[in-house]
């Protein structure tokens, strides 16, 4: 009797223990804490524990258990498959999934290791530990990628000494460059909203061949939100709550995204609100951006009126919404259809740069402000799956943009307020293709973009109420048009050796007609019919275990848009650009050289150097119209300048990152960057304006479990006057003074601390304290000072 009981205790003891398992990390081996364990319905669920254990014996053998962590790939697996896995429960990373491949090189899936070009993955941990305000902070954090800002509300990147319309922008595989895209900084990359942003790839360097004009510095690929299916019977509901406050600028940001999943149809919705005060700068730092003073109206009146705090860069606020909503349907395993809405509205937002300039003492503007920037993308993504002998995936693309912005200035005690409003309605069509040859895959496209402008100029009198119509900022009822047909073929020789070509031909049409009723131009329209060849081709070759190699030679152009042939604008204080319809495409000769060492498991280091050749190069310079070099531009005599093809410019660099793994918990990260770029300008190579100092970054992160630090510093090096652009050393407002009294960009860093808290499967909480020294510094080339010490605060529910 007693034997039969203890021999029962012993089978009962058995089953019980086989219910038993364990969920690890797939790459490591550690065990992964706090998994939700559940099935559809969550009426069955469980956690793991510090051990990574959980009991699962309350499921049945064929119940779908889903597996749920914040950090990991969500799965589905029978109770039946885990206990004959011996209990083992493996789970990827989300950042070690995405690090694999990119889709930014050619619209489709690629691995990384394989490719030429020097790729910035940025992952969704990335991204919630970095808890940025906007999308140009986000890509600051890499450390690889430079940013300019002239106001709170924007960030202009700067790439490998390019930037603006030399760097193309893609939201989901659309491209978002307009045809008024500026020469001038620009600050559409914050209506991409950073927390509807599932993962970000930057393309380092020339990507004409699949992208067309405008990519010669590189290319920057935003992946927003996308819906997940439910992969068992029913309708899942899944989601996330987020908000942040920012004591800086005394920012608050709310944001809300909901997935309904079912079999074959995926939903996903999206809202983000967010508020920003004005911006408090650091303590320490050069007395040249403290904000004495500012512009306001009293009793009719325009004053100036002292500051209280001249930390507090007045004015600066402003607040942004963000939409989403995506919609997911796979009829079958071979199609699946998806529709994405994206919109982006600002409230005003002033350009602070404009309004701390003086003149004898005296503000010169009494407002100067951007209104509402407003941005909606329609997109359509076809996807098909087929064994046919033109193509194993195609994909189709065709979408929708409306842009809106204008610009506001008065001057100060002038009671006119001029205004200018610009409207773009964007279509593109793209239809790639991929197909796999053995040990080979060729990938084929075409590509349409069409661009309608709408562009008006008005004035008001802000004392009588008097308005009407000036000389709007672009030719109005212009257009742009691009069509292109490009090749890539990608041959995988041996098993450490690729490589990868491909050639495109872009041909562009630009219609625009003047309006000769405030100038007298020479010329009535823009009629430029022009087409524009570039190639590529690179070797990614695994050497040993110890060190591989990328070599990549490329071209790329940027064709002239409505902004270059047709602007007219107050370039700076007494000069303004006309338009020049005779502009032809500038074209860049661009070849990398990359290492990646790996000196240990531990220990990694990659090293690349480039050099680009910039010809042709549109450039602002003096002009004339009809022989006269000085008209009268709202009320203000200005010297005659125009975008020309009149300059050549090269750049070089090298790129640095380290990477050391102490041990499993704690590694340090580390990228340098540094820039060396001049242009031809009258004979004389002088520096290249987009060319940044040397930056870089240096992050220390523990994570253990549910929590994870990072000790981090930024720094910057330092541009002498001589070291500055000539556009630059005019604005000597933008920087600090030396001794001599000249402008110069000094050297800055910060130390950091981020740390983020896991409390549960579906709380997490990240505090971060930036600037900790509270210094003052601005950016190269920015017109505002930098946020001072900084507390942040974000809390997130996932559901």
């Amino acid at each position: 009797m007693q034997l039969r009981l203890l021999s029962l205790f012993l089978f009962i003891f058995s089953i019980s223990s086989a219910q038993e398992i364990t969920v690890l990390d797939n790459l490591n081996g550690e065990p992964v804490v706090n998994v939700a364990i559940y099935n559809k319905d969550k009426s069955v669920s469980a956690v793991t524990d510090a051990s990574g254990k959980a009991d699962i014996s309350q499921f049945t053998d064929t119940e779908v258990i889903i597996f749920k962590s914040v950090s990991y790939v969500e799965i589905y697996r029978r109770k039946r498959e885990i206990l004959n896995n011996n209990n083992i429960v493996l789970l990827e990373s989300i950042e070690n999934q995405l690090d694999q491949v990119t889709l930014s090189v050619a619209r489709f899936k690629l691995k990384k290791n394989e490719i030429p070009q020097k790729i910035i993955s940025i992952s969704p941990s990335e991204i919630q530990m970095t808890s940025p305000q906007t999308s140009a902070d986000l890509l600051e954090s890499t450390g690889q990628v430079y940013m300019q800002k002239s106001q709170m509300g924007g960030g202009s990147p700067m790439i490998r000494g390019f930037a603006t319309n030399r760097l193309l922008l893609t939201v989901d595989g659309v491209r978002m460059n307009s045809a008024i895209f500026r020469s001038g900084n620009l600050q559409n990359v914050i209506s991409v909203d950073p927390m509807m942003v599932e993962s970000a790839e930057v393309i380092l360097g020339p990507g004409s061949v699949v992208y067309g004009s405008d990519a010669i510095g590189g290319v920057i690929n935003f992946y927003t939100l996308k819906p997940k299916f439910s992969f068992d019977e029913g309708t899942s509901f899944s989601g996330n709550i987020y908000t942040r406050f920012a004591t800086a600028n005394n920012e608050n940001t709310v944001h809300a995204d909901l997935n309904i999943g079912r079999e074959n149809w995926a939903f996903r919705t999206g809202i983000t609100y967010s508020d920003f005060g004005d911006l408090r700068m650091g303590e320490h730092g050069p007395d040249d951006y403290l904000r004495p003073d500012y512009a306001d109206r009293q009793n009719g009146v325009d004053v100036m009126v002292k500051n209280e705090d001249p930390l507090v860069q007045k004015p600066t606020r402003y607040d942004q919404i963000n939409l989403l909503q995506k919609i997911k349907y796979m009829p079958s395993k071979d199609w699946d259809f998806n529709l994405g809405l994206v919109y982006s509205n600002t409230s005003d937002f002033p350009r602070y740069d404009r309004l701390y300039r003086k003149r004898d003492g005296i503000l010169r503007s009494a407002e100067w402000y951007y209104g509402p920037q407003t941005w909606f993308l329609g997109n359509l993504n076809i996807n098909h799956r087929s064994n046919s002998q033109l193509y194993d995936k195609m994909q189709f693309t065709g979408a929708y943009q409306f842009f809106a912005e204008s610009r506001n200035d008065r001057n100060f005690g002038e009671p006119i307020l001029f205004s200018t409003e610009e409207n773009v309605d964007a279509y593109s069509a793209n239809l790639d293709f991929e197909k796999d040859l053995s040990t080979s895959k060729l990938f084929y496209g075409f590509e349409y973009v069409l661009n309608n402008i709408n562009s008006e100029g008005n004035f008001r009198n802000i004392e009588t109420s008097e308005s009407g119509e000036t000389d709007s900022r672009y030719p109005d009822g212009s257009n742009w048009q691009s069509m292109a047909v490009y090749t890539s073929y990608q041959w995988k020789l041996t098993g450490d050796l690729s490589l990868q070509s491909g050639i495109r031909y872009n041909h562009i049409l630009v219609d625009a007609s003047f309006d000769d009723r405030f100038y007298d131009f020479p010329f009535e329209k823009a009629d430029i019919s022009t087409g524009a060849l570039t190639g590529s081709l690179g070797i990614n070759w695994r050497q040993n275990d110890f060190i591989g190699w990328r070599l990549g030679f490329s071209t790329a152009f940027r064709a002239p848009n409505i902004d270059d042939v047709g602007k007219i604008f107050d370039s700076e204080p007494g000069s303004v650009v006309v338009p020049n319809p005779g502009l032809k495409p500038e074209y860049a000769y661009n070849v990398e050289l990359g290492a990646d060492f790996n000196f240990s498991d531990n220990i990694r280091l990659g090293l690349t150097g480039y050099y680009t050749y910039l010809d042709d190069a549109m450039v602002r310079r003096d002009f004339d119209l009809n022989g006269v070099t000085e008209i009268d531009y709202q009320s203000e005599p200005s010297r005659v300048q125009a975008i020309q093809n009149v300059a050549n410019a090269y750049v070089y660099g090298v790129e640095a990152g380290l990477e050391i793994d102490f041990s499993v918990a704690l590694r340090l990260k580390s990228q340098f960057s540094y820039t060396q770029g001049e242009e031809n300008e009258g004979g004389e190579y002088v520096p290249l304006r987009h060319a940044a100092p040397m930056f870089g970054n240096t992050h220390l992160i523990w994570n253990k479990r549910r929590l994870k630090f990072d000790l981090f510093a930024e720094y910057n090096g330092q541009f002498d006057f001589e070291d500055l652009a000539p556009g630059e050393q005019d604005k000597p407002y933008l920087y600090a003074l030396d001794k001599n009294g000249n402008p110069y960009s000094p050297a800055w860093y910060t130390l950091n601390l981020t740390g983020q808290y896991e409390m549960t499967a579906n709380w997490l909480a990240t505090v971060s304290v930036e600037n900790i020294t509270d210094q003052r510094y601005r950016t190269y080339s920015s017109g505002i000072a930098a946020a001072g010490r900084n507390l942040i605060i974000a809390l997130s529910y996932t559901f």
